[in-house]
């Protein structure tokens, strides 16, 4: 079972958050090993960029605004490439500060959800719906509509 992980700066301090997050890695137990790390904040970006790059494996998904914008179904499509050759990917969300240019140099794509800027702790949510959503649509289930 392919293993996908979150890495995130900053603890979420909300427990709507937290528990958001905990039904999406509830659902995605059945199609992957589910893992979210949170990592301490530092004063900067590049205070956090060692952390971080300790820390994520294998096909590295850097969350950044200058990323690439993708679909669902385009997602889903990376994500089952990513499976089918059996490799572990990892996401990563800055935090508020954003994202090291070495972090962003070390990912293997930058994706970006919208040129708009959210919440860094409500990123978590909506990234984990996202990857659900990839594994409902690779499965073939009436998730996605």
């Amino acid at each position: 079972m392919i293993k996908v992980n979150i890495v995130c700066v900053g603890k979420i301090k909300e427990s709507f958050y937290r528990d958001a997050v905990a039904e999406y890695a509830k659902r995605l137990s059945r199609f992957c090993r589910f893992e979210v790390k949170e990592l301490a904040e530092g004063r900067n970006p590049e205070d956090e960029a060692d952390s971080i790059l300790k820390n994520a494996k294998g096909h590295i998904i850097a969350l950044c605004i200058e990323g690439k914008e993708l679909s669902s179904t385009q997602l889903a499509e990376h994500i089952k490439g990513l499976c089918d050759r059996g490799e572990e990917i990892t996401f990563v969300i800055g935090s508020s500060c954003g994202l090291s240019k070495r972090v962003k140099d070390a990912a293997h794509m930058r994706l970006s959800f919208s040129p708009m800027t959210f919440p860094h702790q409500l990123m978590r949510v909506i990234l984990a719906e996202q990857i659900y959503r990839a594994f409902m649509i690779n499965s073939g289930a009436e998730y996605h509509k």
